[in-house]
C-alpha cells in the first residue's frame, strides 16, 4: 500500500513537472505565430513595453475588434523638422497584416484599392520628366513631384531659404560691427599714418598695409569662429535632441561651410580696413602729425 502510495506520488509530481515544462512552451509558441509589428523607440519608452510583449492593436478609434501582435523589434523614427514638437508614437505593421487591421469588411474591394503611392526614381533629376509622363498616360490620377519647382511642399527648401535668410543678416550684422571696430582702430592710429607718411611710404603702400592688417584680423575672427562652431556642436545637437527627443542633427559644420565662411570674412574685413582708413589715407600729412 505504501509502495502505490508512492508511485502515485511520483507520477503526480512527474504530470505536474511535465505541465509547468509544457504550458510556457506552448504559449511562447502561441506568441511566436502572431504575427509581428515594430514599436518605435518613443513608444515602448511611453508604454514601457518591451520586444516580446504582446500587444493588440485596433483600426478603429474606440478601439473595437482588436487584433493580437508581437513586438518584434524597435526603431528609430526618421527625423522630421514638421514633426519636431510631436510624439513619434508610430508602429510599423506588414502590409497584409495593415490591411486587415484597417480594411472595411463591407467593401470587399476594399483591400485592392489605394489613394496614394510614393516611387523612388534611380534618377531624381528625371522626376519632373516622370510626372508630366504619366500625367499623360493616365489622365485620372494625380502626379506631383517632391522635387524642385514647389518649394511650399519641401520643408527643407524652407528651411534652406529661412537659414540663408538668417547667414545673410548675420554677415551685414558683423561686417557693419567690424566697420566701426576699424573706424575706432584707424583713428587712434592718425598719428602713426602720419609718422609712416612722414618717413616716406606712398599712400598706396600705407593702403597696402592697412589691407593687410583687415585680412588678418578678419581670418583670424573667421578661424576663431568655425573652431568655436566645430567644438559646440556636439553640445547643441546633444541638448536639442534630448529637449526634443529625437535623432535630428540641429548643427554641423562641414568643410565646404568653413571654407566659405572664412571666403566671405576675408574679403569684408579687408573692405572693411579700406573704408575706416580711406579718409586718413588721403588726409594732409601735417594735419595727421600735429593732432
Amino acid at each position: 500500500m505504501y509502495a502505490r502510495a508512492r508511485n502515485l506520488l511520483l507520477l503526480l509530481g512527474l504530470a505536474v513537472a511535465l505541465a509547468h515544462a509544457w504550458l510556457p512552451a506552448a504559449a511562447a509558441n502561441r506568441q511566436a505565430d502572431l504575427p509581428g509589428v515594430l514599436f518605435s523607440r518613443q513608444l515602448l519608452a511611453a508604454r514601457h513595453l518591451k520586444v516580446g510583449d504582446v500587444v493588440e492593436l485596433s483600426g478603429d478609434p474606440s478601439g473595437a475588434n482588436p487584433r493580437r501582435f508581437r513586438i518584434a523589434g524597435t526603431y528609430e523614427p526618421m527625423p522630421d523638422p514638421i514633426r519636431l514638437t510631436g510624439e513619434r508614437l508610430e508602429v510599423r505593421l506588414h502590409l497584409p497584416d495593415l490591411l486587415r487591421l484597417t480594411g472595411d469588411p463591407d467593401n470587399p474591394q476594399d483591400d485592392d484599392s489605394l489613394s496614394a503611392i510614393s516611387v523612388k526614381l534611380r534618377r531624381p533629376e528625371d522626376a519632373e520628366a516622370f510626372a508630366r509622363d504619366w500625367s499623360a498616360r493616365v489622365p485620372s490620377i494625380g502626379v506631383r513631384s517632391s522635387v524642385g519647382g514647389e518649394t511650399e511642399h519641401n520643408p527643407f527648401e524652407v528651411l534652406s531659404r529661412f537659414h540663408q535668410a538668417i547667414a545673410s543678416l548675420t554677415v551685414i550684422t558683423g561686417a557693419v560691427f567690424l566697420l566701426a571696430l576699424m573706424v575706432l582702430l584707424a583713428d587712434e592710429r592718425r598719428e602713426t599714418i602720419g609718422t609712416l607718411r612722414l618717413i616716406g611710404l606712398t599712400r598706396a603702400r600705407v593702403l597696402a598695409q592697412v589691407l593687410l592688417e583687415g585680412a588678418i584680423i578678419a581670418g583670424a575672427g573667421a578661424i576663431f569662429g568655425v573652431a568655436l562652431a566645430a567644438l559646440t556642436e556636439g553640445v547643441f545637437n546633444a541638448f536639442f535632441q534630448w529637449r526634443y527627443d529625437t535623432s535630428l542633427i540641429f548643427v554641423r559644420v562641414t568643410p565646404s561651410i568653413a571654407w566659405r565662411s572664412i571666403a566671405v570674412a576675408i574679403p569684408l574685413g579687408m573692405a572693411a580696413s579700406v573704408l575706416a582708413s580711406w579718409a586718413l589715407v588721403r588726409s594732409n600729412t601735417l594735419t595727421l602729425v600735429r593732432r
